[in-house]
């Protein structure tokens, strides 16, 4: 759990990510550790999953799940493409359906054009 994660920029995140990862890998995560959260990113795609459906995990509000990377050829242009497959999950009593798909393509703009995030902090 990253505590007031929407409010650190890419550079904080990604430091105290390192840190709990290392925990994690060390073995010494506590029950706090893991407490208080209220999304969660998880990835598949490091033992080979695609797509999969994240369940939220309660009291937390959504989950985004990643599949495995990959490149696809243009039917179009010819070039290849970069293909992350994402699914978002979140409670719809929390959550309206119309704010999680902006939300989702957020995400995809940020990951097309990572200066935003940077920028949005």
């Amino acid at each position: 759990v990253i505590a007031d994660g929407d409010k650190k920029n890419m550079v904080e995140l990604a430091q105290e990510l390192g840190a709990l990862a290392e925990k994690a890998r060390n073995g010494k995560l506590t029950a706090a550790d893991l407490q208080g959260g209220t999304f969660t990113f998880t990835n598949l795609g490091g033992i080979g999953g695609s797509f999969f459906t994240p369940i939220v995990n309660s009291p937390e509000v959504a989950i985004l799940g990643t599949g495995r990377a990959y490149w696809e050829p243009g039917l179009e242009d010819g070039q290849k493409h970069f293909r992350l497959p994402l699914s978002l999950s979140y409670d719809h009593r929390i959550i309206d359906g119309a704010d999680g798909a902006r939300f989702l393509k957020w995400i995809v703009d940020a990951m097309e054009e990572p200066l935003l995030l940077s920028l949005e902090g």
